[in-house]
């Protein structure tokens, strides 16, 4: 199974970006992705931005994880 953390882009640099999930930052690959301005969401997964998303789809992410890991 794979598992994706949806994180805020905070700071683009030519094809890495810094992101925050959840209070934790981390270095990214935004290769993959185009058009990625700080302040837009991105799903992540091994260490590489997969998929631009929105806020909504944020806050239904970390519900989800917040729920699978409180049970």
């Amino acid at each position: 199974m794979c598992v994706g953390l949806s994180a805020r882009v905070v700071k683009i640099d030519k094809k890495t970006a810094v992101v925050d999930a959840s209070g934790a930052k981390r270095e990214v690959s935004v290769s993959l992705l185009d058009e990625l301005e700080p302040g837009d969401y991105v799903m992540v997964h091994a260490g590489i931005a997969i998929a631009k998303i929105t806020d909504e789809d944020d806050s239904e992410s970390d519900a989800v994880m917040d729920e699978l890991l409180s049970e």
